[in-house]
């Protein structure tokens, strides 16, 4: 089977692809996209432009035979998110949850550059006790 290329385009999070590969329904690839989609939707969040790869072993005897992959620029950041699963709704739920811990990471990541450290006692900080 050729391979499908279907892209989403969600102003809030951008476009970002999911490429399947196998044998996969529409209705899986489309529950699959959702949840792609709602992973990267979230209020002040970088445009995310990428590209997530879904394939369905040919195999009837592999145990996991749903893999995922994907490379997602999140404004300045990649994510990579790699999962493999028994179904495609478990592979699409593993994929949300990855997808939203690491964007959740980088943008506490991005929150505590922001705030930056107090300033050492010889510029003006508070350095508890004082000698004078």
């Amino acid at each position: 089977m050729t391979p499908r290329k279907t892209g989403a385009v969600d102003p809030v999070a951008g476009p970002v692809g999911v490429r399947a590969e196998g044998d996969v329904d529409e209705q899986e690839l489309a529950y699959i996209r959702a949840k792609v989609r709602a992973a990267l939707d979230r209020p002040g969040l970088p445009p995310a432009i990428g590209e997530v790869r879904i394939s369905r072993a040919i195999a009837h005897h592999a145990g996991l035979p749903w893999t995922a992959g994907g490379e997602i620029r999140v404004g300045r950041d990649v994510v990579v998110v790699h999962a493999r699963e028994a179904s495609a709704h478990e592979l699409a739920d593993r994929l949300q949850d990855r997808l939203r811990g690491l964007v959740e990471r980088l943008t506490h990541r991005a929150d505590a550059a922001r705030r930056g450290a107090e300033p050492p006692p010889w510029r003006g900080g508070g350095a508890g006790e004082r000698q004078g």
